[in-house]
């Protein structure tokens, strides 16, 4: 049975149609390729701690569209589903900017949680737009044949731009692996794994062609990027989104238990030299590609201040770090970020900050999977929903993308915490006038 999108119950018009239709796109390629694609990499201002900030255009743009999704979501049936668990949201910001007003970098944190905040509501209100879910599915293919079609242009026309060189300033050790429109190879990697699960969403729902299209595009620059990780992180989520579909007692072990196996395998081999040692001796790369420095120099960091952190926003690519020169004795103070999103928003805003992300993104997650209705429990959009949550979660593990404003990762992760919530109240289209009044999704 047909169901409604995550719109209105009742046939939108052609004007809202047609609004909802822009903005979801506008959205998707804002996050997917950006208004500046194509970076070059070889110059010095990559090394500035100031080159990675919004230019003005860039923040026109942001709240413009913020503008134009925050109205589409007041005016919709649906308009409660904004900005949720609010309670808990609101504890959450007030935290981080708490954190940053006693930081000694207030603007940076405070700038930092507005953005943030912002690109919450715009998730919070993508689902709202699509009028079903072929059209969802329509829409999604659409944009990430847009995005290929820009990464492969960059590879075949811009390869000084879109293919990392050993010009490069920051990391001339990727000589030669893909990285497309995106700023490095790793975004690129986890862009493409996203685009694979879409892809394979999109072979299911909308059009078979376009879906192996997407996968087999997405596949290929994934291997030329080089990321090892996202490369066998693919199949692996797959694999393991299955038996967490099939396998309902193993859900917790598997989200809970799973992350803190991966950080304790992957943070605490650079902190703990025994298990270094294991790690090495299984043949694996225990330092994690020299993550292993920017571990033990954040861990370091953390337990100076545990409690507030140095301010959301305020401690990676501050001036008194880069420049810190010989009083801090290692290499990482140049680090862009901490690597590991878990660490990086208790180093930001202490153990509260990390506890609350904590519940938001992984504990009320299973909550709301626990109550999706058995007949969409196994549907395709709750498949989707489930691996993207399932590999951002573990992905955080090796990068840092927590409450990142313009990170496409980040967006689609909470567009993924949106969808399992509207999962999990979703009800049919069909219902009687009475359940119109309700929370409808389709599902």
């Amino acid at each position: 049975m047909d169901r409604a999108g995550y719109g209105e119950v009742e046939p939108t018009n052609a004007v809202k149609a047609r609004v909802g239709t822009v903005l979801f796109m506008a959205i998707f390629l804002f996050f997917w390729i950006s208004i500046n694609p194509f970076v070059d990499l070889t110059g010095e201002a990559v090394l500035d701690p100031s080159a990675g900030n919004s230019n003005r255009l860039n923040q026109i743009i942001s709240l413009l569209l913020f503008t134009g999704m925050l109205g589409c979501g007041l005016v919709h049936p649906l308009r409660e589903a904004i900005l949720q668990p609010r309670a808990l949201l609101a504890i959450l910001f007030s935290w981080f900017i708490f954190v940053s007003l006693v930081s000694a970098h207030p603007m940076l944190g405070i700038k930092g949680a507005i953005l943030a905040l912002m690109v919450t509501v715009n998730a919070s209100v993508y689902l709202l737009l699509p009028a079903s879910e072929r059209h969802f599915a329509k829409m999604l293919a659409i944009g990430i044949l847009i995005m290929l079609a820009v990464a492969y242009y960059g590879i075949v026309f811009k390869p000084q731009l879109a293919i990392h060189q050993a010009s490069e300033l920051r990391e001339p050790m990727n000589a030669g692996l893909w990285r497309g429109h995106f700023p490095h190879k790793n975004s690129a990697a986890a862009a493409m794994v996203i685009a694979a699960f879409i892809g394979l969403y999109v072979m299911n729902t909308w059009s078979r062609f376009a879906g192996i299209v997407i996968v087999a595009l997405s596949f290929v620059f994934l291997v030329n990027t080089g990321g090892k990780t996202s490369t066998a992180m693919l199949p692996a989520i797959l694999l393991l989104a299955l038996i967490f579909e099939k396998v309902r007692f193993l859900r917790i072990p598997i989200a809970v238990g799973g992350v803190g196996l991966f950080n304790l395998f992957a943070v605490g081999s650079a902190v703990f030299a025994p298990l270094g040692d294991f790690i090495s001796g299984l043949g694996i790369d225990a330092t994690f590609t020299n993550r292993a420095d920017i571990w033990r120099f954040a861990f370091g960091a953390l337990a100076e201040q545990p409690l507030t952190g140095y301010g959301f926003k305020a401690f990676w690519q501050t001036e008194e770090l880069v420049y810190s020169g010989g009083s801090v004795e290692t290499w990482a103070v140049a680090a862009a970020n901490g690597h590991n999103s878990y660490l990086d928003i208790a180093l930001m805003t202490g153990f509260p900050g990390l506890a609350l992300t904590l519940i938001w993104i992984l504990f009320l997650p299973l909550r709301k999977i626990a109550r999706i209705a058995p007949e969409r429990e196994h549907s395709h959009l709750t498949r989707l929903f489930v691996r993207i949550w399932l590999y951002t979660i573990f992905n955080a593990g090796l990068e840092s993308l927590f409450f990142e404003g313009g990170s496409l990762l980040w967006f689609t992760f909470m567009v993924a915490l949106y969808g399992l919530s509207l999962q999990s109240s979703a009800e049919l289209a069909a219902a009687p006038a009475r359940a119109r009044q309700g929370r409808v999704a389709h599902a």
